[in-house]
């Protein structure tokens, strides 16, 4: 009996093993993906719970008065007069717009007018100094402003603020949040899109409700033009040269081994090169975007470089034959059939490049891209924006709000790494529509 052949249907020790080894592998993998989609949940419900509330901001709806014996004694609009009267002379204009709301809406309290005015952004004086010098025929009236509220008090009608801290605070007190939970009620204060978190300049220290993100993304969209002026035609001439010209030798084996070191490189290293070569050698300006771009371009060369020959290797020799084979030269061959061919890998080789350098933060920081810019640099002048002045990054101004001490900037840092987030998507979402509109299949 025991010589009897086994029945293919019966499950012996052995199968019963390694059934099982299979159904760990299985739950092994569905546990790592489970924790994977769990943790990135933890961190998209982190960002976007607390940075939502950056692209809102509290306004106060006053009318300020604009008499023509503060704001142009001459009375002649001359610009150059009108200019010497700073934000220091219009801080009583907006004082006084905003008591008489107050008192227009019959609300009492007993706060002083100083800290009535404190309601009231530290920005708003400038935003009202700009209207003037530019809408000079505005003197002698009044005009209605949105002007921007206090952090503290922005803070409070987004839950970041409370009565209770507010207790402990010298920037506010529970008597002024009442005051202006009653503005609210009123209709004078009123939380809407902040458009200016997208367009406006970085604010100071004491100003975090009227900083913005318009010279981080113009710095950043500067770099990116100059990555991809300088990678992408280099990147994709040494990898033809390599796959398609370079004879097989040991110096084109150390190229390619090099190349796939300088990949593995951290980024920092390459700071270092370009703080070494750009700034101290070849004297370009510090934090400027175009030392800024050649970092970049250096630290994006490799990866171009490693999925543009990826993407000729999977171009199949017969086409290379073929073209060969009815009398075009090696040159013709490769610009006319091989790289048309491998486009779509070229495409979506250079986007990721593209964003993974769009996402660097360390080598801007050793090129000095920290710096504090409060205004829009002169983008059409050869010595100015993408070359003279100094800029900075989307990444850095992120790390640079996470250093301020209001924690209206917490908020500000993730709005900003929610505006990075969508800018990487979108670059991600173009490769993958690049890749799949000329992609060839044979």
């Amino acid at each position: 009996m025991s010589d009897a052949p086994k029945s293919l249907l019966a499950v012996d020790v052995r199968t019963k093993k390694r059934n099982a080894a299979e159904a760990r592998f299985k739950a092994y993998g569905l546990g790592a993906i489970i924790v994977a989609v769990l943790a990135l949940a933890i961190l998209i419900t982190s960002v976007f719970g607390t940075g939502l509330s950056a692209f809102r901001q509290t306004f106060i709806t006053i009318e300020v008065p604009l008499p023509e014996a503060k704001l142009d004694k001459s009375g002649v609009r001359d610009l150059s007069v009108m200019k010497k009267v700073t934000t220091i002379g219009y801080k009583p204009l907006l004082r006084n717009g905003l008591l008489a709301a107050i008192d227009e809406a019959g609300i009492t309290t007993d706060l002083s007018k100083k800290d009535i005015a404190k309601l009231i952004s530290k920005e708003a004086p400038a935003t009202v100094r700009n209207f003037v010098l530019a809408n000079p025929d505005a003197i002698g009236g009044s005009m209605v402003f949105d002007l921007l509220a206090n952090g503290r008090i922005d803070g409070f009608f987004k839950d970041r603020v409370t009565m209770e801290s507010a207790a402990l605070d010298d920037n506010t007190s529970p008597e002024a949040l009442k005051l202006a939970r009653d503005l609210k009620e009123a209709g004078i204060i009123q939380t809407k899109l902040n458009w200016g978190f997208l367009f406006a300049p970085d604010a100071s220290d004491q100003r975090p409700e009227a900083a913005g993100l318009g010279v981080a993304i113009l710095g950043s969209l500067y770099m990116m033009i100059v990555v991809l002026v300088l990678a992408l035609p280099i990147g994709v001439a040494a990898s033809v040269y390599l796959e398609e010209f370079a004879p097989r030798n040991r110096l084109t084996d150390i190229i390619e081994v090099n190349i796939s070191n300088l990949a593995a490189v951290p980024s920092i290293v390459y700071g270092i090169l370009g703080l070494a070569i750009f700034i101290n050698f070849m004297e370009f300006n510090q934090s400027s975007p175009l030392v800024g771009g050649l970092v970049l371009a250096l630290m994006t060369l490799p990866t171009i470089i490693i999925s543009t020959r990826a993407s000729l290797k999977s171009v199949p020799p017969s086409i290379r034959d073929a073209a060969l084979g009815i009398g075009a030269s090696k040159m013709q061959s490769v610009f006319h059939h091989v790289l048309p061919l491998a486009a779509p890998g070229i495409l979506t080789g250079t986007i990721i490049g593209l964003a993974q350098a769009l996402g660097e933060t360390a080598p801007l920081l050793l090129i000095g891209m920290v710096a504090f810019v409060r205004e829009y640099p002169a983008a059409y002048t050869p010595d100015a924006g993408l070359f003279g002045e100094a800029s900075t990054a989307l990444p850095v101004q992120i790390f640079n709000w996470t250093q301020r001490a209001d924690p209206g900037f917490v908020e500000r840092a993730s709005g900003a790494i929610i505006v990075l987030l969508v800018f990487l998507l979108v670059m991600n979402t173009i490769a993958i529509i690049l890749r799949r509109k000329f992609e060839r299949r044979w």
